[in-house]
């Protein structure tokens, strides 16, 4: 089993892939996979700075794809759903949703609730396209603040 996952590693390893690397990982990373894209975009940006807006935009492709896939698998997810009946703590988090609208994907960003978000979005039959738009609004802006915060400190 360790000699798939070494070759797997080998295949995406950084430089050799870059931008590729970026892409899987941000997708990946947007699903509900627990894991993070940010130790590789900063160190790409780190290795290539020239690199940045490039890295920057294929993060923000592959995060909003792999928010769009929730938000899919979400949709699909509603019949399923509907069977099970919710707590007073989740009712109160569809309201949330419900009124907030595809603007609720803003928050696609954020570690731990953030790919849930997008799911939840797709169970509720929010706009896909409006969804779509707020989610790589967000995501851009995530990575924009962090990699620019992260090259100020080891700049």
């Amino acid at each position: 089993m360790d000699a798939w996952i070494n070759h797997l590693i080998a295949l995406l390893a950084l430089p050799a892939y870059s931008l590729g690397t970026v892409f899987v990982v941000s997708f990946v990373s947007a699903t509900l996979v627990p894991m993070g894209s940010e130790p590789v975009v900063f160190g790409l940006i780190q290795i290539n700075p020239a690199l940045w807006w490039q890295v920057i935009g294929v993060a923000t492709l592959g995060n909003t794809l792999g928010g769009a896939l929730d938000w899919w698998l979400g949709y699909g997810a509603h019949q399923v759903a509907d069977k099970y009946h919710h707590s007073q703590h989740h009712v109160r988090a569809l309201d949330w949703l419900k009124k907030l609208g595809p603007k609720a994907c803003l928050l696609a960003w954020l570690p731990l609730v953030g790919d849930p978000l997008c799911a939840v979005a797709g169970w509720l039959r929010l706009p896909f396209w409006p969804c779509l738009f707020y989610m790589a609004i967000g995501k851009f802006l995530r990575y924009l603040v962090m990699t620019s915060a992260l090259m100020g400190l080891f700049a």
